[in-house]
């Protein structure tokens, strides 16, 4: 049988991603697969040896703007811990309800997107509407839709008052109702399951043992989520990790679905509980050491490494993204599958190159 190697990406209608991969093709299936990146380096890791490690929280917010106010929290309680800052308990809530609000808006991009991958196009759109709305609240909010710029080391920038509380309680409300009503359509549909069920088989051990994260890992059935470690407010919080066992595309793709309702919750129940008092402490010197911070990001576990000399600039900063740690995913997935399964499988990982690359 006659191999063909097709090169897809970095740049296909239904990959927002300039993630480059080479697929041998053996009769429209997929033999073989090798990932080629570097596309998108920016050098933000080095910015920390010019900006200081007030400054480098707007830096690190811009390693992705989808879930921005994610990678300043991780950032922002690496510089604490080294520092000994105690953040005032109504900031750790606050950085709970805008990190889960992120997730929310995230999982909704990416719903939307694989749906347009396999030519869903009115789901598509159905849960950008959605998202919308998430949007509006982070505007209203924080004064912006993306990059949010509500953590400060020490605590947050902005609070919430009963007014805002009340209308974002409603919001959610609308929002949650508007979900629940597409999720017939989502994991009914002859058109999804079809294009999703038995696809991109990763299995538990598989998962586990090449170190995937996130909706991958827990699709695979591991019970896997650093929100359990109870950073923030998260262990005053009720909270179970979302699993399906499967594997496949489809239960990625449900795992998503139900964090997206799972998040709504945990908001409510940060709101409840939101205690009064200040939202942010004043800092005073400069860190010192180096340590590990690790949160839960919608694509996965985030890790930051910080190492700081006792000047305003840091020593070294090295950041370890969730699409990093499920790029592996990919080659042991593809293999086997249809060529026209393949921009179906890469989604269901939801990559983010901007992430990968810096």
């Amino acid at each position: 049988m006659p191999k063909t190697i097709i090169p897809f990406g970095p740049q296909h209608p239904v990959l927002p991603e300039p993630l480059h991969l080479k697929l041998t093709v053996e009769d429209e299936v997929v033999t073989e697969v090798i990932p080629a990146l570097g596309f998108v380096h920016r050098g933000l890791e080095k910015l920390s040896e010019i900006r200081d490690f007030h400054q480098m929280v707007q830096v690190v917010e811009r390693v992705c703007g989808i879930c921005s106010v994610i990678h300043a929290m991780c950032y922002c309680h690496g510089i604490e811990e080294m520092m000994g800052i105690e953040v005032p308990p109504r900031a750790k809530f606050l950085r709970v309800i805008w990190s889960e609000l992120h997730r929310i808006q995230s999982h909704l991009l990416w719903l939307g997107l694989f749906a347009d991958s396999f030519g869903f196009e009115a789901l598509f759109m159905q849960f950008w509407k959605i998202r919308e709305k998430v949007m509006d609240i982070s505007e209203s909010t924080t004064g912006n839709r993306v990059i949010v710029s509500v953590n400060v080391v020490g605590g947050v920038r902005r609070d919430l008052n009963s007014e805002q509380i009340n209308w974002i309680l409603t919001l959610l409300k609308d929002i949650e109702q508007e979900i629940g009503a597409l999720k017939k359509t989502l994991l009914t549909d002859y058109t999804v399951t079809k294009r999703t069920v038995g696809k991109g088989v990763l299995t538990k051990q598989q998962a586990y043992g090449i170190g995937t994260v996130g909706p991958v890992l827990r699709g695979s059935g591991v019970v896997q989520d650093t929100r359990m470690l109870g950073y923030a407010a998260f262990n005053e919080l009720n909270f179970e990790p979302v699993i399906e066992s499967d594997g496949d595309c489809y239960a990625r793709t449900k795992v998503r679905f139900r964090e997206t309702l799972q998040s709504i919750d945990l908001i409510r129940q940060a709101m409840s509980k939101i205690p009064n008092g200040e939202i942010n402490v004043k800092v005073k010197g400069k860190p010192q050491g180096e340590v590990v911070s690790r949160v839960e990001q919608p694509r996965g576990e985030l890790l930051y490494y910080i190492k700081a000399n006792g000047s305003k600039n840091l020593d070294r900063l090295r950041i370890r993204t969730p699409t990093f740690a499920n790029i592996p995913a990919i080659l042991k997935m593809l293999p086997g599958m249809y060529l026209s399964d393949v921009p179906v499988i890469v989604l269901s990982i939801d990559p983010c190159i901007s992430c990968t690359e810096r």
